[in-house]
């Protein structure tokens, strides 16, 4: 399976039922973890201090008709039926939604963006799954020109989708942490109260501990039990809930009335407004059903949850409610939860189940953590860091050792230092309806730019859930003190360091683009460019995707020899999750033929899988290669205008044999397995048969083959940027103390990693921005 591709993760659309209900299955594992571990402490997060539970149960049917509303109104429609048909090519999540807009209308972030980006094929700009226009052209195109106009809006957007990012990150120490513990809560019922205290935190943390560790190994070795896992989970909450309901109260479904609701708020007032902050934990883990979308496909999600996770939540729900509607003294000082409504001979089974079900969601917010933070990453938002592929089946399955010590830490922070599930809930609540406001303002505008419907119905869509949402948000925010200072202080933190990376990264392309060479001067150093051209090619590493960087000048004017092939190759991505194979290579020429002078562009998404140093300099010399095939054949064909006259042309790379060192034939339109880490050197030989090539190309391409031969070496710069004279304080603080610790500190591009040292030049430079 071609991990870069993409293309196979939604294929489950055009198959079968039979692929789609074992899609189903595979994502109750992966997507619907958290949200079914939610039973576990949303009554003890609600009934904790705010409201009491009365003999007359207006308390506790209120509740359960807020969890169910809740349910329906916020996975179940807004969720299944409204922004899982939100998705790019596949993809979901806030990122996802930020690139469709970014796609939409010019207010990307990206500043070496091309007009040629836009004939990708994954690029697309149709209604995104919204139907056909619902009348909303003309409001499309005045929201477009409105955000392209002013550039806060576009500041305001990025934010917008960076605070909703931050929160995912939060979320992914938070719900660990209160999943977790309050699984292992249930051993209060079985233990003493001078014994659990001293059991309850240090088995939670060995458990949080075990789980970090183990990460680097991937899930695909144990992956095959979370969908189970679940599975007996969700089928055990729901047969103790159905038991509950005809054994206890049978009549509690008439609390199901939104009625309830009214009831509840009106005895309960400030107080019941107050407990919306542990009622709001029930839709937990709602936005990993669109964040996990790119691994399934929207019709299995939406099988999976509507037959079976939702029914078997509400069961789950009805069944405690029903249970504590008939026992309002508990002689325990547990009081309201999970494990008292759970028949005593059960409770042991019950728990190791929770243990596990605790784990399989705790794993999925730290996996969708890694992938948010590589999307971030690929896009320019967040410091380079190393991504490792634990499996090279599966897609996605990712692990970031940085983020995953230090997601340990603060999980265990927060669990040592809460002790309760009261504060962890405030905390994980606020950070699960941040991510679902953001939602909500990004899905209001892919309404009216994506799907081309009217104002009046994103308006109506944001006041509806956003009215919703707001209020469950109010609720966490008021907790501020008691807990829910955490999500903020983390957001804080990880904006911080994500928003000055993306300001100092977007600082040094500026001083790049204003300070790039003429090319009009190259040309007037001749073909030999003023000094000795020597064997081999000589990759000029850049961010610029137009003119010649000025680190060039550097190398001509202090060299006395140069590669008689020059490449300037730069490695850019594009707000599409993936780009095809074929797509990649975007190959220009710079000057005449006889100076030898390519411009490279490799475009990668923001979910792709960057190919190893073999494989890519494969890649690159043979689409050099057909980019001179296909000029001798076709010199007006395919080709894209650059914006300083320089034309490019997207090309594949067939046109040349590659032969390994014991004369084995390698074809390079598809990618061979690597089994080996050793490499191999490789030669190339001239294509035959219906292939003809003029005298030029054919001395130009042996040229190419003779370099390639003789190796390749890899130019980097590298720079030191420093706020300029006169800057204001805030400009020098985030240049030359944020950025400048952030880029010492963390790796660098993915190039520079994995090139080898021998063949590496590096000619630092001081960027005054």
């Amino acid at each position: 399976m071609d991990l870069e591709s993409g293309s196979f993760r939604n294929q489950a659309k055009k198959e079968s039922w039979l692929t789609v209900l074992t899609l189903a299955y595979q994502s109750l594992g992966v997507v619907y973890g958290d949200l079914s571990t939610s039973p576990l402490y949303v009554y003890k997060s609600t009934f904790a201090e705010d409201i009491q539970h009365s003999e007359s149960n207006e308390e506790i049917f209120g509740v359960l008709s807020f969890v169910f509303w809740t349910l329906t109104l916020v996975p179940l429609i807004k969720y299944v039926f409204i922004v899982l048909r939100a998705d790019d090519n596949g993809e979901g999540g806030t990122f996802a939604l930020y690139s469709l807009l970014c796609r939409h209308a010019r207010v990307g972030f990206l500043p070496n963006g091309q007009v040629a980006d836009e004939e990708l094929s994954t690029y697309k700009k149709d209604d995104c799954g919204g139907g056909s226009d619902g009348g909303g052209g003309g409001a499309a195109i005045r929201v477009k020109a409105i955000l392209e106009k002013h550039k806060v809006l576009q500041q305001v957007l990025l934010i917008l989708a960076l605070i909703g990012t931050c929160m995912v990150i939060g979320d992914g120490v938070l719900t660990p942490a209160i999943s977790v513990f309050s699984a292992v809560s249930g051993l209060e019922l079985s233990m003493s109260k001078e014994h659990h205290k001293y059991v309850e935190v240090p088995v939670a943390c060995l458990i949080l501990v075990c789980l970090f560790a183990l990460q680097h190994y991937g899930t695909h070795r144990v992956g095959f039990l979370f969908a189970p896992v679940v599975v007996i989970w969700l089928l055990c909450i729901s047969s103790i809930g159905v038991y509950n309901i005809f054994h206890w109260n049978p009549s509690v479904y008439q609390a199901l009335s939104p009625y309830y609701m009214y009831k509840f708020l009106k005895k309960t007032r400030r107080e019941g407004w107050m407990s919306l902050g542990g009622i709001l934990l029930c839709i937990t883990g709602s936005e990993a059903m669109f964040a996990d979308l790119g691994h399934f496909s929207q019709l299995s999600i939406k099988v999976a949850f509507t037959s079976f996770v939702y029914p078997s939540l509400i069961l789950a729900y009805m069944g405690q409610a029903a249970y504590l509607s008939r026992h309002h003294v508990i002689e325990s000082n547990y009081h309201i939860g999970f494990y008292v409504s759970v028949p005593e001979h059960l409770r042991w089974p019950v728990l190791a189940i929770a243990i596990l079900a605790a784990v399989v969601g705790s794993q999925s917010i730290i996996t969708g953590t890694f992938s948010i933070i590589k999307q971030c990453s690929a896009l320019g938002c967040f410091p380079k860091v190393k991504i490792v592929h634990t499996s090279s089946k599966i897609h996605g399955q990712i692990y970031i050792p940085e983020i995953n010590w230090l997601l340990m830490v603060l999980c265990l922070a927060v669990t040592i230092g809460f002790r309760d599930t009261k504060r962890m809930g405030n905390a994980s609540g606020l950070a699960v309806i941040t991510v679902m406001l953001v939602t909500t303002c990004l899905m209001s505008l892919v309404i009216v730019l994506c799907w081309r419907r009217s104002v009046a119905l994103a308006l109506l869509f944001i006041l509806f859930f956003g009215s919703i949402e707001a209020l469950y948000f109010s609720a966490s925010l008021i907790k501020f003190l008691e807990g829910a200072w955490v999500p903020i202080a983390l957001s804080l933190a990880f904006l911080l360091v994500m928003y000055v990376w993306h300001y100092g990264t977007l600082k040094k392309y500026e001083f790049d683009v204003h300070n790039k060479v003429s090319i009009n001067w190259l040309l007037s150093l001749g073909p030999s460019l003023g000094i000795v051209r020597v064997r081999g090619i000589g990759l000029i590493h850049t961010e610029l995707v137009s003119g010649i960087p000025a680190i060039f000048s550097h190398f001509v004017t202090n060299l006395p020899a140069f590669h008689q092939v020059l490449v300037f190759l730069c490695i850019k991505s594009v707000p599409v999750p993936y780009v095809h194979a074929s797509e990649r290579f975007l190959i220009g020429r710079i000057g005449p033929k006889e100076y030898r002078l390519y411009r490279c562009i490799v475009r990668y998404g923001y979910h792709d899988v960057h190919a190893d140093d073999t494989e890519f300099e494969k890649d690159l010399v043979c689409s050099i290669a057909e980019f001179i095939r296909s000029e001798n054949s076709e010199p007006n064909g395919g080709v894209v205008d650059d914006a300083e006259g320089e034309r490019m042309a997207v090309v594949g790379t067939t046109s040349m044999r590659v032969l390994s060192e014991d004369d084995e034939e390698v074809g390079t339109s598809e990618r061979p397995k690597a089994k080996k880490k050793n490499k191999k050197k490789v030669r190339f030989v001239l294509p035959e048969g219906p292939t003809k090539l003029d005298s030029g190309a054919r001395v130009e391409m042996e040229e190419l083959m003779e370099a390639r031969e003789a190796g390749l070496a890899f130019i980097l710069g590298h720079s030191h940027m420093r706020a300029k004279s006169g800057s204001g304080l805030v400009k020098r603080l985030a240049i030359d103390y944020g950025y400048d610790f952030l880029r010492k500190n963390c790796r660098g591009p993915d190039y520079a990693v994995s090139v080898p040292h021998a063949s590496t030049l590096e000619v630092g430079m001081i960027y005054h921005v």
